[in-house]
């Protein structure tokens, strides 16, 4: 049975993984900053859930077959990489497109929002290191024969702190969301949120 010093150990892991500057951070800052703290809490929620898949299935050692085939691994990262870079390209071609000021509408919002979500679950679900992370993390807070209450328990703390996390942060981004919709700010963070994502993407690729 896990224990609560185990849970508060596992969630501050969880947590500075989350904190750590990475693609999840640059999809919810990007969406909260351009789109309010709507978009970039749904984004966090997407990662969150993809947090829950790779939680799940690290504990149940699913994988763990993804981080042992060089195979498997590397197409899941290629894939991963071509995401972000889409992404990236995305955002570079809004910025030099970009001439009049950003005009968000309530609809707008929701769309918005669920696109954010999906790129947030996308990203995460993409990315394999985060099945290697949990692959490393998870047995070391589970009993030898873990039961399934005890594997659905830690990963739903990996997704409230990720979802906790992620919402401080796209609320703080979110409140100068005024700010960021000028079109000349708009421009300059397109430009460099979409360099930053395809550079993710070569990086990941490369590694």
């Amino acid at each position: 049975m896990v224990t609560g010093v185990q849970m508060l150990a596992f969630m501050g892991v969880v947590l500075l993984a989350a904190m750590a500057p990475g693609p999840d951070f640059i999809i919810v800052t990007r969406h909260a900053a351009v789109s309010g703290r709507r978009a970039g809490v749904a984004a966090g929620l997407g990662i969150a859930s993809g947090v829950f898949v790779w939680a799940v299935v690290a504990a149940f050692g699913v994988a763990g077959l993804l981080a042992a085939s060089a195979v498997a691994f590397t197409v899941v990262k290629l894939v991963g990489a071509a995401y972000l870079g889409y992404l990236g390209i995305k955002a570079l071609i809004g910025a030099w497109r970009r001439g009049e000021r950003v005009q968000v509408d309530a609809h707008l919002a929701t769309v918005r929002a669920l696109v954010a979500f999906r790129q947030g679950l996308i990203t995460n679900l993409l990315n394999p290191k985060c099945a290697v992370f949990f692959v490393a993390l998870m047995p070391q807070f589970l009993s030898s024969t873990p039961h399934t209450g005890e594997t659905l328990l830690l990963s739903a703390l990996a997704v409230i702190v990720t979802a906790v996390w992620f919402t401080v942060l796209a609320n703080i981004v979110g409140v100068l969301k005024r700010f960021f919709t000028s079109a000349r700010v708009r421009k300059v963070l397109d430009s460099i949120t979409g360099t930053i994502l395809v550079a993710f993407g070569v990086k990941i690729a490369l590694d």
